[in-house]
């Protein structure tokens, strides 16, 4: 299945949302302290992301980016991973929320990204940890706190464009 404006994106039996610059994000999405992401940019609903399996995204942030992220988990009020990279402190903040409720922030120094250059991510996971493969190749972790091994939720939100995404 081909949808527009991803000609790349290839997901069976997805929902897919595309809603850019037009729907904000639900209000619990809002905790960013210094400068909330303002829209979401595309939301598949009804994937399935199994343990084991490679989710690879490529991204182009804005040339004014400030922020954009990357989430997984079951609906809006149960996000596994929230990936921030945060381009004003030049950091990587992973968090997850369970039942609306946000857990503790966890931020990463390593910060391979350029704002206005596409960048190519892997995330793997298993029911203990995501593994986050980033564009210089480095990698990261962040524990999986819902501790599920299939998601059906994802969403990119902020100040990039996504360009591909594929699941193998």
């Amino acid at each position: 299945m081909f949808l527009q404006p991803f000609p790349r994106l290839s997901l069976p039996a997805a929902s897919v949302t595309s809603v850019i610059k037009t729907t904000h994000l639900p209000a619990e999405l809002h905790h960013w302290r210094s400068s909330p992401l303002k829209t979401a940019a595309m939301l598949i609903k009804d994937m399935t992301f199994k343990e084991g399996q490679e989710f690879k995204i490529r991204v182009k942030p804005k040339d004014d980016c400030s922020s954009f992220a990357i989430n997984f988990g079951h609906d809006t009020e149960n996000i596994a991973m929230h990936f921030n990279p945060r381009f004003d402190s030049n950091t990587i903040i992973f968090n997850s929320l369970s039942g609306g409720c946000w857990g503790s922030e966890q931020c990463e120094g390593n910060f391979p990204f350029m704002r206005g250059e596409e960048c190519k991510f892997h995330i793997t996971f298993n029911s203990s940890q995501f593994y986050i493969r980033l564009p210089d190749g480095s990698m990261l972790n962040f524990p999986n706190r819902l501790g599920d091994v299939k998601y059906k939720y994802f969403d990119v939100s902020g100040d990039a464009r996504i360009i591909g995404v594929k699941i193998k």
